[in-house]
């Protein structure tokens, strides 16, 4: 494996790679540009390409593209990309008390942890992880989702209701649009531009970027201060500290991700759900600074990275939407992707591998070079940054689609947001609704369409080894969070007693 993994690395590969990955730092470090939209314009530029040179570019910007969705989620608040959603938890707090450094490193060797972990499990067990996720039925994405939905108790650790409620309007507003089974409009009230549904970049846009900007301008009795970043040298072991979590949170990563539409925003935010429920005594509590959410987010997104590919290679079955334009990558070049790109053409799933790898050692290189010059962008003077971060989520919300319509949708969860955050209701969990909403939608109906004819409901629904796994472990981590609950009322009720 590694001879034909160097058989297909030459001067020109590394340096398209290298190219790639400066692009995808910058594409994915900027909200509304998103590593999708990069990779499919790669596509219409590069189809005339030699194919091993087109899928070296679109490789690097693929790899570092997913990990610079945290740089602007640790800096500003704004979510790069929705699997860096769980890396604002503790990311923006990091940097607001100036540890914005440690945070984007921490980031760097976390995200080159689990992208590498990604692609070697891709390398030795491509065909046995496919095969696993081609047995899940459309009831047991249903149940994988609503586990997703659970883990809000981690999201919103003072109040588990009020997360809840946050993320069944996040999952009734995924509703809107055009039925995904009968193809008619649902609560679109006529209006042609929510037939298309609510697009989930000027959602995160305007629930983090814009939001924070009102929430601080509102609190009239707190002077907007900078957020300086100190040139604290960071010992490399307590970055390398949290191996561990890092490597777990990388293998439930390549897991979700060989789970197809899946993707990253399930994986990062079951990835720091777990973190929160087995880090114990971490120095700073999660939501409020914890490196360990950092961790456990940047390693799972990434970890996605080799899990996604694993289905799109084996199965022709595309992980997450940007294994869906490579996959497009594939036919316009003329190969077959499937059980026959090994004996046809095996040499490109080393092409693939070689530029993962390269991409991969480029995250730990500009990641590492480049965050102590992004972070100096956070000692800028809030009443300078405002005006420049308001004008970026305007740009960011247009670019994604062109349509003028997400600017206002973009603006309407700017309001939604403060409004939230001015009654205790965290965000976070209606953007997971948001991302979960469809999937649990389209696959339930599916499944119960699938039932209709059956003649053992009971049985075929809930009597599959796959769908009693997932049953239980939704049913444990709902009872785990009313449990939490309880504790925490009995703990407040001691304290107002002793005093």
């Amino acid at each position: 494996m590694i001879k034909d993994i160097l058989s297909v690395i030459d001067l020109n590969f590394i340096m398209l790679v290298v190219a790639g990955s400066v692009a995808g730092l910058f594409v994915g470090a900027m909200p509304g540009l998103s590593v999708t939209m990069a990779t499919a314009l790669l596509v219409s530029v590069t189809f005339t390409w030699e194919v091993n040179s087109a899928m070296a570019l679109i490789m690097g910007v693929f790899t570092v593209g997913v990990y610079s969705g945290a740089v602007t989620a640790i800096l500003i608040n704004i979510p790069g990309a929705p699997s860096s959603v769980a890396t604002t938890l503790d990311g923006y707090p990091m940097a607001k008390k100036g540890r914005a450094l440690l945070a984007l490193k921490t980031t760097a060797y976390y995200s080159f942890l689990g992208t590498m972990i990604g692609l070697i499990v891709l390398a030795i067990s491509a065909k046995q992880v496919a095969k696993l996720a081609l047995a899940f039925s459309p009831i047991d994405y249903f149940l994988l989702a609503l586990f997703g939905l659970t883990t809000v108790g981690s999201l919103t650790s003072k109040n588990f209701t009020k997360g809840m409620i946050s993320a069944f309007i996040g999952v009734f507003i995924s509703t809107i649009g055009m039925d995904p089974i009968m193809g008619i409009g649902r609560f679109t009230f006529g209006n042609v531009n929510l037939q298309r549904g609510i697009s989930i970049i000027p959602a995160l846009i305007g629930l983090f970027g814009l939001s924070e900007i009102l929430y601080q301008i509102g609190k009239k009795s707190v002077q907007l201060e900078a957020l300086s970043v100190s040139k604290e040298k960071i010992p490399l072991r307590e970055t390398l500290s949290h191996w561990a979590l890092g490597i777990r949170s990388s293998l439930i990563g390549v897991f979700i991700g060989a789970l197809p539409g899946a993707g990253g925003p399930v994986a990062s935010l079951l990835a720091y759900d777990q973190a929160k429920k087995t880090t114990k005594n971490p120095k700073v509590p999660f939501g409020e600074g914890a490196v360990e959410g950092i961790v456990a987010s940047e390693a799972a997104n990434n970890g996605c990275i080799g899990g996604a590919l694993i289905p799109m290679l084996t199965l022709a079955v595309p992980g997450d939407a940007v294994t869906a334009v490579i996959l497009s990558a594939f036919y316009v070049h003329g190969l077959r992707p499937g059980p026959l790109l090994f004996s046809e053409t095996p040499e490109m799933f080393s092409v693939i591998l070689a530029g993962g790898f390269i991409g991969c050692i480029m995250i730990l290189a500009l990641g590492l070079t480049v965050a102590p010059l992004l972070a100096k962008v956070a000692t800028i003077k809030q009443r300078h940054l405002f005006p420049i971060v308001s004008v970026l989520c305007i740009i960011g919300s247009y670019a994604a689609s062109t349509n003028t319509f997400d600017i206002l949708l973009m603006l309407i969860f700017g309001i939604v947001g403060v409004i939230m955050r001015k009654r205790d209701y965290s965000v976070a969990p209606m953007v997971l609704g948001l991302v979960l909403g469809g999937i649990m939608d389209s696959n339930f109906r599916r499944a119960m369409s699938l039932l209709s004819s059956s003649q053992n409901i009971v049985g075929d629904l809930f009597f599959k080894p796959i769908t009693i796994v997932l049953t239980i472990a939704v049913v444990f981590s709902i009872l785990s969070n009313f449990i939490s609950i309880e504790k925490i009322k009995k703990s407040i009720f001691k304290k107002e007693k002793l005093a």
